[in-house]
């Protein structure tokens, strides 16, 4: 037990690093720091209603990443009611609502899953699922 609350502390820094290099990568543009997938990491985003999810590969996300932080550049990107849960000690799940305002408007509402794997020492995230709220 005292090896998992162990795990979860270290991997609740790991992931308070990731939001910081995400508000530095929107102020910035430098998305480098915000690239921690894995090569077969996939993103499944959900539109607003009943469509199927788009499925993204990792190159398409990166891209897409970095058209994002072009379009929306000097806005704030907040992780909102974050919850983090270990499924054992390698592997996590993050639940949190992402939102990017600018000027006190709320540009974009998402609500995200991200799925960490503990790889070689290193926390990568191995699949992301994104739901469009606004």
């Amino acid at each position: 037990m005292l090896e998992l609350q162990n795990r979860l502390k270290e991997f609740t820094e790991v992931h308070d690093q990731f939001i910081s290099d995400w508000n530095h990568a929107m102020s910035s543009g430098d998305t480098t720091a915000v690239n921690r997938m894995t090569d077969d990491y996939y993103v499944a985003f959900f539109r607003i209603g009943n469509e199927k999810p788009i499925i993204f590969s990792k190159q398409d996300a990166v891209n897409g990443m970095e058209q994002s932080v072009k379009h929306f550049f000097g806005a704030n990107k907040r992780f909102e009611n974050r919850v983090i849960r270990l499924k054992d000690n390698e592997n996590a799940a993050v639940f949190y609502e992402q939102l990017i305002v600018k000027n006190k408007e709320v540009l974009a509402r998402l609500f995200t899953i991200e799925n960490w794997q503990l790889i070689n020492g290193k926390w990568m995230i191995i699949r992301e699922t994104e739901e469009q709220i606004k």
